[in-house]
C-alpha cells in the first residue's frame, strides 16, 4: 500500500505535465499562425488569399471567388443540398481570409458564416462585404468554432486553407468542431496539402502538414465522419468530402467500435503503467 501511494502522485502528476506540455505547444502554434497570417493581410491580403496575381482589382478578386464557387460548388449541388433550396441553407466558411470566397456563397445562399485566424483578414473582409447582410464574419481561435455560439449548419467548406496549417492536431480540431455543427448528413467539403514529397519544416504556416489519402481515412473514423469521395491525392489541392453520418449508418457504427478500442487501449496501456512503477 505505501508504494501505491508513493506512485500516485507521481503518475497524475505526469499525465498532467503531459497534458498541459502539448496546450502550451498547441498554444505556440496558434499564436504563429495568428501573427504570420496578420502579417501576410497586412502587406498583400489578396494575394496571399490567392497567388494568382499581386494587384487584385475588387472586381477581379471577387470573380476569382465566384470562379471557385462554379467549380466547385454549383457542380456538387446534389451532395451539398440534398434536395433542399440553397436560400434556406446555413453555411460555414473556414479561413475566408478577405471575403473572396464568401461573398460568391453569400450570393447562392440563405446565410453564411465565416472565420478566419487573422484579425487583420476579418477586418478587410468585414469592410468588402458590408453590403450583404446574411454574411456573418468571426476571428476565431484557429482550431475551433466556439465564437459562434449554438449555429447549425446545412454545409461546411474551406478551400486553400488547411493546407497552410502545420499541425495534424489542429486541423483535426477544426474537423472535430464542424462535426458538432454539422447536421445530420450533411457535407463538409475541405482540402488539405497531399503532396507528400514537400521538405516541410514542423512549424511552416504556408505549406502545411501533408496527408495522405489513407490518413485522410483515418482521421474521418476517428471524428465521425465518413469520407465518402476524395480527389486530388498527392498534390496540393487534396479535396476530401465528409459526410456527417445518419445514426447507425456503417461510419457511424465504425466511430463508435474505435471509440472502444482507445478507451481499451488507454485503460491497458496506464494500468501497464502503474503495475510496472508498482
Amino acid at each position: 500500500m505505501l508504494s501505491q501511494l508513493s506512485y500516485t502522485p507521481t503518475s497524475v502528476k505526469d499525465f498532467y505535465n503531459n497534458i498541459m506540455a502539448a496546450q502550451r505547444d498547441l498554444s505556440g502554434q496558434l499564436q504563429k499562425m495568428q501573427r504570420e497570417w496578420d502579417e501576410r493581410a497586412r502587406e498583400n491580403a489578396r494575394f496571399y488569399v490567392n497567388t494568382e496575381r499581386q494587384d487584385w482589382t475588387d472586381a477581379e478578386f471577387f470573380e476569382s471567388g465566384e470562379r471557385t464557387v462554379s467549380e466547385e460548388i454549383l457542380t456538387d449541388m446534389i451532395n451539398i443540398c440534398q434536395g433542399e433550396d440553397p436560400r434556406h441553407m446555413t453555411v460555414l466558411e473556414i479561413g475566408c481570409g478577405a471575403g473572396r470566397v464568401t461573398r460568391a456563397l453569400a450570393h447562392l445562399f440563405g446565410q453564411v458564416y465565416a472565420v478566419d485566424i487573422s484579425g487583420e483578414m476579418v477586418r478587410q473582409a468585414r469592410a468588402a462585404l458590408a453590403d450583404l447582410p446574411n454574411v456573418y464574419i468571426f476571428q476565431n481561435n484557429g482550431k475551433d468554432l466556439e465564437v459562434l455560439d449554438g449555429t447549425r449548419f446545412d454545409f461546411a467548406f474551406s478551400s486553400i486553407v488547411f493546407q497552410h496549417i502545420p499541425s495534424r492536431d489542429v486541423i483535426e480540431s477544426y474537423v472535430r468542431a464542424v462535426r458538432k455543427r454539422l447536421r445530420r448528413g450533411r457535407l463538409f467539403k475541405f482540402q488539405v496539402q497531399g503532396a507528400q514529397a514537400l521538405d516541410i519544416p514542423p512549424d511552416d504556416t504556408w505549406l502545411g502538414v501533408t496527408f495522405s489519402e489513407q490518413e485522410a481515412s483515418e482521421m474521418a473514423v476517428r471524428c465521425d465522419f465518413e469520407m465518402r469521395y476524395c480527389y486530388g491525392a498527392g498534390t496540393q489541392y487534396f479535396w476530401i468530402w465528409y459526410f456527417q453520418p445518419r445514426f447507425l449508418s456503417a461510419a457511424w457504427r465504425m466511430h463508435r467500435e474505435y471509440r472502444l478500442r482507445m478507451i481499451y487501449r488507454n485503460g491497458r496501456s496506464y494500468l501497464g503503467t502503474v503495475l510496472r512503477r508498482h
